[in-house]
């Protein structure tokens, strides 16, 4: 969301996106790392360098976002690992699994572009908008 509504002014920066965000900046560097590793950010280093989105806002799905750098599996079950002798007969396993399907598939709906729709609000809230 940040690259989204950030003011190209100066550079977006994970010091800076941490800092705004109130977020420990080495949590937010690995998040960058695993954004530009999947193609959905760049990062230029150097003078001048940054963040920036690789792609339009509306092309970059909510759900395909957090699929890829968040660990989905929410208990050992959820893994090809799992060892659990009541695995097939759990109605927990089948109530958890159905639970985060609709989870993505409410998230499924949405791009970045919807969820930043009141960007200068998002700029406010974050002290992003140019002093007019």
């Amino acid at each position: 969301m940040y690259l989204a509504i950030h003011v190209p002014d100066k550079p977006a920066t994970v010091k800076d996106a941490s800092e705004r965000y109130g977020i420990s900046t080495n949590h937010l560097a690995k998040v960058a790392q695993r954004l530009v590793q999947e193609k959905i950010i760049n990062s230029q280093r150097g003078r001048g360098g940054g963040l920036s989105l690789a792609m339009p806002a509306e092309q970059i799905n909510i759900g395909h976002l957090i699929r890829k750098i968040e660990n989905p599996e929410l208990l050992e079950c959820f893994g090809s690992n799992c060892s659990c002798p009541i695995e097939s007969v759990c109605v927990l396993f089948s109530a958890l699994r159905k639970a985060q399907q609709a989870f993505f598939n409410v998230l499924d709906e949405y791009t970045l572009a919807d969820v930043v729709k009141n960007k200068h609000k998002l700029q406010q809230s974050l002290l992003l908008a140019r002093a007019v």
